[in-house]
């Protein structure tokens, strides 16, 4: 879904192919460099995957980012990415979605009386309103350190980096390399890189489920103890498919090729090949699965749920939540077969086209294609205009199935719609001013650049958000 990774460890890489040393050797980085990134991202929709595939999926996120490059001599270069983000979400405070219960005492608005008669022990939730749960806000922390050296020629570059980041439920440690050739008077280029995630779960679980095991299935305990459950049948519930889980790791290695020619004055195309494996802990813990076959238990007003005139999967629904059956579960490994390709036209002084298409792959499924193209428009004094649009599309995986429509005898069973079949458009414009020789300085800060992003992002799902970012480019002419 991001978007998460920072540092913690670090390592040069040794060796690379001496050339003739030139007479003059450029430096590679002349000065230090400070991004200051800024971002502010909001969604909306209805398909929360903690809600079992309904849902508020209500999210903001914001994120300050810093990122230092420093030249450590004329060939090697040392890059610090540090960031934050600081997200609230609807659908995640909805992993205990309980306004009340054994623990929580009820209020004593005159409003409530009549509620409280008719249910005294009611605990009501919603899968359509964020509940008041730790779990509705936290921050990403993630730092990443690299390092670069280019050779005399400046025809060969090895980086190395590593990385670290953790939040409330997850922690990440990164680290890679990679070696890049340009040759051909520089209008060829080839890349080789390589990555490896070795991640870490921390599992929340939906309340209902948590609390079923640690109680050992009794009723009258834990969170149940005071909370009255519902069904139009005669069994009690018994989500007996929900065990919790044992292997929390989950890695990523990939490998990844690129290929740069420059065709033409005008023209020049790049291709990218990548191979991505993931092995552990593939599914999210906290996303709850209702199956089709299984008889329905719920928690809140008895008056609601009992009402013919009232849907549990619509947005009217208050004050009643539907017990979870089990947690998503998914194939311990996955295999990513990503193609992309680049084709960047030269108009004319003022305009440039940007194209590019990726298809992608996966073992459980899922195809997809991706269509992008940017036009930067030269406004003259250093401004420049970046109109862009986005298509994406893909078919669902082969365990994905909507609220309420898997089965208890499957295996793998997901209702995150990030799997499921949708189209999404994407529409941006973008102004950045560019002063290269960086003439408006403060003290020892020259500015070299300034960004202004908006996009708006549309799904097929009805999901829809806005991302707003700046950025500022900032060189600093000594310590």
């Amino acid at each position: 879904m991001s978007k998460i990774i920072t540092i913690i460890s670090f390592f040069f890489t040794i060796g690379f192919f001496a050339q003739e040393t030139p007479e003059f050797k450029k430096r590679v980085l002349e000065k230090t460099e400070i991004d200051l990134l800024m971002s502010y991202y909001a969604q909306d929709g209805a398909n929360s995957s903690v809600g079992g595939g309904i849902g508020t999926e209500e999210l903001t996120d914001i994120t300050p980012t810093l990122v230092v490059t420093i030249p450590l001599n004329a060939d090697d270069v040392l890059t610090l990415d540090a960031g934050l983000s600081a997200y609230t979400s609807a659908s995640s405070s909805n992993i205990n979605p309980f306004s009340s219960g054994a623990s929580t005492d009820f209020d004593d608005d005159d409003d409530d009386d009549d509620d409280k008669k008719k249910n005294p022990n009611s605990t009501t939730g919603t899968p359509w309103l964020a509940s008041s749960g730790a779990s509705k806000k936290d921050v990403l922390k993630s730092v990443l350190l690299s390092y670069a050296h280019s050779n005399d020629s400046r025809n060969g570059i090895w980086n190395a980096h590593a990385s670290f980041s953790t939040e409330y439920d997850y922690t990440s440690l990164g680290f890679g390399g990679g070696y890049t050739k340009l040759f051909n008077q520089k209008n060829t280029e080839i890349g080789l890189k390589a990555n490896v995630y070795l991640d870490q779960w921390r599992p929340i679980y939906p309340t209902e489920l948590k609390t079923f095991e640690e109680v050992n299935g009794d009723l009258n305990a834990g969170f149940f103890q005071k909370t009255d459950i519902w069904s139009a049948g005669s069994n009690t519930y018994n989500p007996n498919k929900f065990s919790s889980i044992s292997d929390k790791g989950r890695n990523s290695y990939s490998v990844s090729f690129s290929f740069s020619q420059i065709l033409s004055k005008k023209l020049q195309t790049s291709l990218f090949f990548d191979i991505v494996k993931q092995e552990g802990l593939l599914s999210t813990p906290y996303h709850r699965i209702y199956f089709k076959d299984a008889e329905k238990f719920y928690i809140g007003n008895s008056d609601s749920i009992f009402d013919p005139n009232q849907a549990y999967d619509d947005s009217s629904n208050t004050d009643f939540f539907m017990l979870a059956d089990d947690i998503e579960r998914m194939p311990n490994n996955r295999l990513k077969l990503p193609v992309g390709v680049r084709l960047h036209y030269y108009i004319n002084e003022f305009l440039t086209l940007r194209n590019y298409y990726r298809f992608y792959w996966d073992d459980w499924g899922v195809l997809a294609h991706t269509y992008s193209i940017e036009m930067p428009i030269k406004l003259g004094k250093g401004f420049t205009a970046y109109p862009s649009y986005r298509f994406y599309t893909q078919n669902q995986a082969d365990y994905f199935a909507p609220f309420n429509e898997h089965l208890s005898t499957e295996t793998y069973y997901t209702s995150d719609y990030d799997l499921s079949t949708f189209s999404s458009n994407q529409f941006g414009l973008g102004i950045k001013y560019a002063d290269i020789l960086t003439k408006r300085k403060l003290w020892k800060f020259g500015f070299k650049s300034v960004n202004l992003n908006y996009n708006h992002y549309e799904r097929t799902t009805g999901l829809n958000a806005d991302i707003i970012s700046l950025g500022f480019q900032i060189v600093m002419d000594s310590f």
